[in-house]
């Protein structure tokens, strides 16, 4: 029996396109275990985001696995069949996207959409259901949630309304969250609030999260490890104090000197010249070596890979020099 819920090796995604083939992930194995929150973290473009969408079973036509394997809790999903998917979606994956109003049906009441879900993927009663809808709304953080059963998504404000959506995501007691950037479209205090929430839940549930975000301020704060992507491939992967402390790729410091910090004065913040690559314009070896001051010749001609915790760099391995 092992605590790994989620093990993705080797994924790889493509999209046919008629001026050839794209490839949107390459390479790509990451891994969580129960209770722990990966945090996947990069620019827009970066690929994290397609990370989620293939764990979940919904990429895009024409959009597909073209390599690797998911697995979760041992067993192998990224070859299912989709009516097979459906089933595992919901049930063994929760899903917690950007924009709650897109997650919830405007024409009906909080309290229906959750007892749909939680009847389409237990065998409760719809009494049954009502109750465990409103045991999840109190779980949450709603207030006065027997009121708040009857509201429909528009009465809810937005950090309210992304707390629904944590509940639906936990309506089937999920193995897996994937949560898609959940806290961007939030001010500051309603994020650390929904943050916070994610952190309590695979506390007290032992879920695993896979939290996609852009803002390394809030992986600092929420994760436990962390994979910064970069341009479809994981530049670097480890303990989240490791990875902000002493980050080992370019691309990772990079991030890290564009955060404001509160302990010393900055008259500018560090920014990385240029910007992520189109998925039909990547360079041939280290994808971030036109944006890299440190890049040698062997960065722009041969691909590094990363085998574990470490960064994907041939100059941590090469002593500095590559």
């Amino acid at each position: 029996m092992t605590d790994t819920v989620l093990d993705v090796r080797d994924l790889r995604v493509e999209f046919p396109t008629r001026r050839g083939l794209l490839t949107a992930l390459d390479d790509v194995s990451l891994s969580i275990r129960r209770g722990e929150i990966l945090g996947v973290v990069g620019e827009s473009g970066a690929g994290k985001s397609m990370t989620g969408l293939a764990i979940l079973g919904l990429l895009e036509p024409p959009g597909r696995i073209a390599g690797g394997e998911i697995h979760l809790s041992g067993d192998r999903i990224d070859t299912l069949p989709e009516r097979a998917m459906e089933a595992v979606r919901g049930r063994r994956i929760g899903a917690i996207f950007q924009d709650p109003l897109t997650s919830l049906n405007p024409l009906f009441r909080i309290g229906d959409q959750l007892v749909e879900t939680i009847r389409l993927h237990t065998a409760l009663s719809r009494d049954e259901a009502r109750a465990r809808a409103l045991s999840l709304l109190k779980e949450v953080g709603i207030p006065a949630a027997e009121d708040r059963m009857d509201s429909y998504p528009h009465q809810f404000s937005g950090g309210m309304r992304q707390r629904v959506v944590i509940a639906l995501a936990l309506c089937a007691e999920p193995e897996l969250i994937v949560a898609d950037e959940p806290t961007t479209a939030l001010d500051v205090s309603i994020q650390a609030q929904i943050t916070a929430l994610l952190r309590q839940l695979c506390t007290e549930r032992g879920t695993a999260v896979m939290l996609v975000t852009h803002d390394m301020g809030v992986i600092a704060e929420t994760a436990d490890r962390v994979a910064v992507m970069y341009a479809g491939r994981v530049a670097e992967m480890g303990p989240v104090d490791e990875v902000v402390r002493r980050p080992r790729h370019p691309y990772t410091a990079g991030l890290m000197g564009s955060i404001p910090s509160l302990r010393k004065d900055v008259e500018e913040l560090r920014m990385i010249p240029g910007s992520m690559p189109r998925l039909d314009a990547v360079p041939p070896g280290c994808a971030f070596n036109p944006r890299c001051g440190e890049a040698g010749p062997r960065c722009r001609r041969e691909v590094p890979r990363i085998a574990g915790p470490g960064a994907a760099c041939w100059l941590e391995r090469e002593g500095g020099t590559a």
